[in-house]
């Protein structure tokens, strides 16, 4: 989600095509056409490049409860490739959360290998901190992964990373006891009140947000160029629509069921929460025998029309950092291919219970007998990809968020929405300029 000016270090790495795969039966043999030299006149050969090259000291971040689990996978992963063991692996625990920022502030200073989520995708582009991907391993990653994934890993119709996981949406959790159809979002807010539990939805977040403004067919997307910065705003919030989404939310808040929230750790007397698979063990723990989920529901729009709610989907990514060195580049190449590839994500599922993005993966019996992730991924199918979103953009959905709370009633009339609505739009367009 952020801008500025692509820095020359990346364009010293581009990868016209890779070497070899990881071994994997759904690992491609990329062509070996490598070759980061700047010189014009260098780059019209392609010198064979030795397995292991002078910087033998490779650093991967990944979140500290998947520290153990990379270490494991790297260890395979040099036991089946023997002539790699000269590489000197450090792996340190930096979250996909804190990576882009550290990335971004020192790129020299950071990880060679990295997660991260992939609303930063362009942020850390426009930076110079991400390796452009090329040939078989661009192909490879959109044959493997699902659509949402392999889109989220590019800035316009380059790829940069290599997809983790696709379990970043959020969904419905709810206690079977109260909520009787959780298809319904009036039903749900009816039995909360009928129970005396709350309803918890996170209006001022310009994450969760957009499920009211996405389900009536608003649109509010972000262009960018090669380089990451922001050149356009595509909104349409400030339409019929835009107020038929923003009656619902009215309604919702005017509820005594409707608490503003996405935590189940923060949350108290939970009858329903829409939240993501990171809160799923805390809400079985809460929830006990009456816990269950479900995608968002559906709610009868002020126009008269039904609407599924929507919203994002989202990503996490493993990055490469620009090299100088070309034999290491292909070696992180190669490396990340199988960090990502189906067996681990698999294995990762089965430690970490982190969703796949490979689509071997996620047909694999016990990540499809998994309740949260089943709900989001049937609710990914009304979402769409989170993109890149300035920064301006956050805090203003969140201002957005509070005034419907805090000062619209159902006796706010269309007009006053509407002026609403234009200013908020105007400043979103504002932000691309």
């Amino acid at each position: 989600m952020k801008k500025k000016v692509l820095s020359a270090l990346l364009a010293t790495a581009m990868v016209a095509t890779m070497v070899a795969g990881c071994g994997k039966e759904e690992t491609p043999a990329p062509d070996a056409s490598t070759d980061t030299n700047t010189d014009t006149e260098a780059q019209s050969e392609t010198p064979e490049i030795p397995a292991v090259g002078e910087d033998t000291d490779v650093t991967i971040w990944v979140a500290e409860a998947a520290v153990d689990f990379t270490q494991s996978q790297v260890d395979a992963f040099i036991a089946e490739n023997p002539d790699y063991e000269p590489y000197n692996i450090t792996i340190e625990p930096v979250g996909e959360g804190d990576a882009a920022g550290n990335m971004i502030t020192d790129v020299e200073g950071g990880a060679d290998i990295f997660g991260f989520a992939q609303d930063q995708t362009a942020r850390l582009v426009s930076a110079g901190a991400l390796q452009q991907i090329g040939g078989d391993y661009a192909s490879w990653i959109d044959e493997q992964n699902d659509a949402g994934a392999a889109s989220a890993a590019k800035v316009g119709d380059a790829t940069y990373a290599f997809p983790l996981t696709s379990d970043n949406g959020y969904f419905l959790y709810y206690d079977s006891s109260v909520v009787t159809d959780p298809t319904s979002l009036e039903q749900i807010l009816a039995d909360c009140e009928a129970a005396g539990k709350n309803f918890y939805f996170d209006l001022d977040s310009g994450w969760y947000q957009t499920a009211f403004f996405f389900a009536t067919g608003c649109e509010l997307t972000y262009e960018t160029d090669e380089t990451g910065a922001f050149i356009g705003c595509n909104d349409t919030y400030n339409s019929d629509a835009g107020v038929v989404a923003v009656r619902e939310m009215i309604e919702m808040t005017s509820s005594s069921a409707f608490m503003d929230g996405s935590a189940v750790d923060s949350a108290t007397n939970i009858g329903a929460i829409v939240d993501g698979t990171w809160d799923a063990t805390s809400a079985q723990s809460v929830l006990g025998d009456n816990y269950a989920c479900a995608k968002l529901p559906s709610f009868e729009g002020s126009d008269g029309n039904t609407y599924q709610l929507g919203g994002f989907g989202g990503f996490k990514l493993m990055g490469i950092k620009p090299q100088t060195d070309a034999s290491k580049l292909q070696f992180c190449l190669k490396l990340t291919q199988y960090l990502t590839s189906a067996d681990v994500q698999i294995a990762r599922y089965n430690e970490l219970a982190w969703g796949p993005s490979n689509v071997t993966a996620q047909g694999d019996s016990a990540v499809q007998a998994d309740t949260a992730l089943s709900a989001l991924a049937e609710q990914l199918a009304f979402t769409i990809p989170q993109g890149n979103y300035p920064d301006e953009y956050w805090t203003r959905a969140e201002s957005f968020g509070q005034e419907v709370e805090n000062n619209m009633t159902a006796d706010t009339t269309d007009d006053e929405i509407k002026t609403a609505l234009e200013t908020y739009q105007s400043d979103c367009e504002s932000y691309a300029q």
